[in-house]
Parts: structure tokens; C-alpha cells; sequence
């Protein structure tokens, strides 16, 4: 449960040094090396929110970490490896199926991607940018999103590959494939009991997976004009979904925060799923090279924050 995260550039025999490490050790639920397979990393991060999402909880899963360092892998995988997004769908359906003696559920989800503070329909991206609103529960909807709904993961693999596809992927210095904008795959089951009660009631519960963009230095990038703008909006969100994360995890604490998820998009639409009836993974990826060493203790410092985070379900 711990990773030691190194200095690459200490000297033992830095006498001035040495007693200044930069050496820092980080305590987390779960650590994966090298050798962890697309399995091991679903079961125990993904699997028991699944019981949740059909009991009406939301969940949120997060991807985060530097440029390259795997985290569309983790989240989409390969055709062999598939990754948290299908190995979740089909447990969720297979529950499903196992559970639905009385109830009738629908399954409907959408995948889109947040690119400089704009949303696109990565099913439908001809219908160009959309809107977020506000409905009269006050519950955040995207106006004119496609909406699919299928109970064959098979479907949905090719469906979020095609997807996947239309995503804005530029190469930099650091990575050739660099996602450059944030995807999210809201995946929402509606359930209501099949015998005709007067006070019927429904149970929704969402579930989001965010494969977020991710977080760079220009420097390392090596980006100039459009890619460092798009650096710098990809850095904005982060930077807003870090301060949401650390107004939360100090809700308990004195003063009362106020927590702003209005800075941007994502956390816009994530606001349900950060802060009110929710349970939030997220899996931070980080570079053993030791170059990035910089990015790699900002990462755990950053998803050490989102470790404190406390909600009343």
C-alpha cells in the first residue's frame, strides 16, 4: 500500500544534502506495479461499486497522471486487455440479469469528450458542441447528447473503440498518441419495480468514468501555439478538479469551504459525483522513468488530496 518515490538527482556523498531528502513516502488503498494485470486493477478498484451504481448510489472513476503514462490503457485497453470500461459494463449487466426477478431496468450511456472547456458527442461528433444545463431537480444535463441503450457489452466495445477513434489525439515531445482532451463515459441505470404501486418508486444511479488528459509541462511537451493552448485548458480543468477535491477533503474541517464547481466543465458535470451521494476511485498513473520524476510526486500528492475527501451518502 505504499510507494517510495526516489530523487533521481540526489548524491550520496552531497554532504550540504544530507539530511534534506527528497524522498517521500505516500500511503494509498491499493498499489499496483509493473507486473499488475488489467484484471487485478478492475476487481479491486472498480468491482464493488458496481453493487452500488444498481442500488442507486452514483460512482466515479477517475484515470489521472502525466502524459503516457497509460491511462486510456487502463481505462479502454486493447482488444485482448480490455480495460475498467467494458470489464465494468459487463459485470453491471450480468448483476443485472441476475437481479431483475421484479424489477424493469434500462440502461443508457453516453460518451463524450471535454476539449478546450467545449463538449463533444464522441458517438455523434457531427453535432458539433454542446450545452451544459440545469434541469428543475437541478441536476446537470448535456442538451442533445446521444444517448445508447444496450445490453450487449460486445456493442459497447465497439461502440467506445469507434468512439475512441474521433477523440482529439495529438502527438508531442512526450507521447505520440497524447490524448488531449478529457472523456467521459456516463453510464446511467434506471430501475422501477414491475408490480404497479402508488408511491412507485425509481431508483437512477450514474456512473461516470473519466479518462482524463493529461497533466503536463510545457517544457516536457515541448508545445508551442494550438498544443500549448490546449496545455494550457487541459491544466485549467485540472487545476479547478484539484481545488474542488481539496475544498472537499477540508469540508470537515473548521471554516466551512465553498466548494467552486463552476470553474469548469468537468467538474461541472461531475459535481453530483465528487461531492453529493457518491463513491469516487481514482487511479493515478506515474512514469518510472526518472524524468519525471516532477510530474510523478505531483500526481501522488494530488491523488493523496483526493484520498481525504469525506461525503454523506
Amino acid at each position: 500500500q505504499r510507494v517510495v518515490l526516489m530523487d533521481p538527482t540526489e548524491d550520496p556523498d552531497d554532504i550540504l544534502r544530507a539530511n534534506r531528502s527528497r524522498e517521500k513516502t505516500f500511503v494509498f488503498d491499493m498499489v499496483f506495479d509493473h507486473r499488475a494485470t488489467q484484471e487485478e486493477v478492475y476487481v479491486s478498484t472498480t468491482k464493488k461499486l458496481i453493487g452500488g451504481v444498481i442500488s442507486g448510489y452514483n460512482a466515479t472513476i477517475f484515470a489521472y497522471g502525466p502524459t503516457g503514462a497509460g491511462k486510456t490503457y487502463t481505462m479502454l485497453g486493447t482488444d485482448c486487455e480490455p480495460g475498467i470500461y467494458i470489464r465494468t459494463l459487463d459485470d453491471l449487466f450480468k448483476a443485472l440479469e441476475a437481479a431483475t426477478e421484479e424489477m424493469d431496468y434500462r440502461v443508457s450511456m453516453s460518451y463524450l469528450e471535454i476539449y478546450n472547456e467545449v463538449i463533444r458527442d464522441l458517438l455523434n461528433p457531427s453535432s458539433g458542441f454542446l450545452d451544459l444545463r440545469e434541469d428543475s431537480r437541478g441536476s446537470i444535463q448535456i442538451a442533445g447528447i446521444t444517448e445508447v441503450s444496450t445490453t450487449n457489452a460486445q456493442e459497447i466495445m465497439q461502440l467506445l473503440t469507434k468512439g475512441n477513434k474521433q477523440r482529439t489525439q495529438e502527438p508531442t515531445a512526450a507521447n505520440k498518441t497524447s490524448s488531449r482532451s478529457h472523456a467521459v463515459l456516463q453510464v446511467t441505470v434506471m430501475q422501477k419495480s414491475q408490480r404497479q404501486a402508488i408511491g412507485e418508486e425509481m431508483r437512477i444511479g450514474k456512473l461516470f468514468m473519466v479518462d482524463l488528459a493529461g497533466s503536463e509541462r510545457a517544457a516536457q511537451t515541448q508545445n508551442w501555439g494550438k498544443r500549448m493552448k490546449e496545455g494550457a485548458h487541459i491544466n485549467r480543468s485540472l487545476l479547478a478538479l484539484g481545488n474542488c477535491i481539496n475544498a472537499l477533503s477540508e469540508k470537515g474541517g473548521s471554516r466551512t469551504q465553498f466548494v467552486n464547481f463552476r470553474d469548469s466543465k468537468l467538474t461541472r458535470l461531475l459535481k453530483d459525483s465528487l461531492g453529493g451521494n457518491s463513491r469516487t476511485v481514482m487511479i493515478a498513473h506515474i512514469s518510472p522513468a526518472s524524468t519525471s520524476f516532477e510530474e510523478s510526486r505531483m500526481t501522488l500528492i494530488y491523488a493523496y488530496r483526493a484520498k481525504n475527501i469525506k461525503t454523506q451518502v
